[in-house]
């Protein structure tokens, strides 16, 4: 690959920014800087920086982020900032492939709910991760505004009926985990589907947090705002089907 599609395929903007990058000295590859914006690299094998900071080559996209509160994961924000500022230049601007508009968010979470998010430009990793069909678990962990009953919990895994819906929505386990706290686990995605579902049993949300989604938990030391990269054995086990 010539570096300045390299260049282009990992976000640093059009080809003929990634060219003048080139030929004003701010790439080095392998640790020696390189001018010639058409020298060939073995991309999967190449460590390169541009403009002092180091990059890794990945094909596609695949990225995990602790979201903060007060971030709408929106490409287009109304009233609060855009969990995409949270990333870096080259993965914002990443091409798209495939019909996918570079890194995407797969599913939501409302501006004051924290946790887990997954972004990815690979649309076949975005469906299995975020299409219903698939019923991948995620688990919250829910902080009330009134102390948790046995009644709560039983409701909440027996069923309970939202006003979009006729039928039934159950959670797929649901335990205790304080006097106002409980964790709950869900395989659909509907429109503030927690909220909705402890109110129907009585109860309020005060505090809402993703702390797992499939196989992938959200990692004690990456701090809220973070993000990192997934490795392929964490990209492999989140695709592989839920048990």
């Amino acid at each position: 690959m010539e570096l300045q599609d390299l260049l282009y395929s990992q976000g640093f903007g059009p080809r003929r920014v990634c060219l003048g990058l080139v030929q004003h000295g701010l790439v080095t590859v392998d640790g020696a800087p390189v001018t010639d914006p058409h020298a060939e690299v073995e991309p999967e094998h190449v460590t390169f920086t541009v403009e002092g900071k180091a990059w890794t080559y990945h094909a596609k996209a695949y990225v995990m982020l602790h979201k903060p509160a007060g971030h709408e994961c929106s490409q287009r924000p109304s009233a609060w900032p855009s969990i995409y500022t949270l990333l870096p230049a080259p993965l914002r601007q990443r091409p798209s492939k495939g019909g996918t508009p570079g890194v995407q968010a797969i599913g939501r979470l409302d501006q004051d709910t924290t946790g887990l998010l997954l972004l990815s430009d690979d649309g076949t990793f975005i469906h299995r991760m975020g299409s219903p069909k698939h019923h991948v678990p995620k688990v919250y962990e829910v902080t009330t505004a009134d102390p948790v009953r046995d009644e709560h919990i039983a409701r909440l895994l027996a069923g309970v009926v939202l006003d979009d819906d006729p039928r039934p929505v159950r959670a797929a386990a649901c335990e205790c985990t304080g006097a106002d706290t409980l964790r709950l686990t869900l395989t659909e995605g509907k429109y503030h589907q927690v909220k909705r579902m402890v109110a129907a049993v009585g109860n309020r949300v005060t505090a809402l947090h993703r702390s797992r989604i499939g196989r992938l938990e959200l990692p004690a030391d990456l701090p809220a705002g973070g993000w990192r990269w997934l490795t392929p054995a964490q990209v492999a086990e989140a695709s592989a089907k839920a048990v």
